[in-house]
């Protein structure tokens, strides 16, 4: 049975995805496709490489990324992200979808045309990164002339890359949804705002997951509380450890697992 992983947008919250999937693989679960879209492109993309999510994580806390982004000095955005392309070749030098251990599906939003555009052939790091590129806070990426900006903005759990590749879809969605303390500044209004958008047009996608993991601890948590990285890391672990007989019994009937 091929099993496909279908990993969200949620910023810093992705750092749930890598514990996520370091209990599915302690579960003897492994993934013969991946999708995903910002934070799950950049952890996707890191997975498929062949990096252990411990190994993953310890990259990405590493590698300074705040010190490799630029002033946008066009106001098409607060800053630019292709300097980062050269920070991930050092950890992934081919920049391919071919070279990846794991066949990877990267969705971003080609902001002209209106349309999600599908990366999973060619040139890896670039697209990887334009599927990050949230609007207003990064500039759109170009790439063979087209301006693109973060998939989430209208798909944020890119189920269909993969659906019909694979047997059974595993679904990892850390941008939740819960109670928080009240809102005390317009950042905060305005990534609120933000997370309820894509989460409206993000729960019909759940249906189409076998199984659906979605730590209820990552409504606590801002999308940019990078330096909460192994906490977030931790809860996904937890949260998917917990459901190990439910794991156990959706791959074993998959026909009676999809919600």
């Amino acid at each position: 049975m091929k099993i496909g992983l279908v990993l969200s947008g949620g910023g810093a919250r992705g750092f749930a995805h890598l514990g996520v999937m370091k209990a599915l693989r302690e579960m003897g679960i492994t993934f013969d496709r991946i999708a995903g879209t910002s934070a799950g492109a950049i952890t996707g993309a890191l997975i498929a490489q062949g990096y252990t999510p411990d190994e993953a994580l310890k990259l990405i806390e590493s590698s300074s990324f705040m010190r490799h982004l630029r002033p946008a000095w066009n106001r098409m955005g607060l800053l630019r992200i292709d300097g980062i392309a050269e920070l991930y070749r050092k950890y992934i030098p081919h920049d391919s979808f071919e070279g990846l251990s794991i066949p990877l599906h990267v969705l971003a939003v080609d902001i002209n045309d209106g349309e999600a555009v599908v990366f999973e052939q060619g040139e890896l790091i670039r697209p990887v990164l334009a599927s990050c590129c949230l609007p207003g806070v990064f500039e759109p990426l170009y790439i063979n002339k087209h301006q693109y900006v973060d998939g989430g903005v209208l798909n944020n759990l890119p189920v269909e890359l993969i659906e019909n590749k694979v047997d059974f879809v595993i679904g990892s969605h850390c941008n939740v949804l819960g109670p928080r303390k009240p809102l005390t500044s317009m950042r905060g209004v305005i990534e609120r705002s933000l997370v309820l958008a894509v989460q409206n047009k993000t729960k019909e996608r759940f249906s189409k997951c076998n199984v659906l993991i979605e730590p209820a601890e990552m409504a606590q948590y801002s999308v940019t509380d990078v330096k909460k990285a192994r906490d977030m890391f931790r809860f996904g672990y937890l949260h998917t450890r917990s459901m190990a007989n439910e794991l156990e019994k959706a791959l074993t009937n998959p026909s009676l697992s999809a919600t």
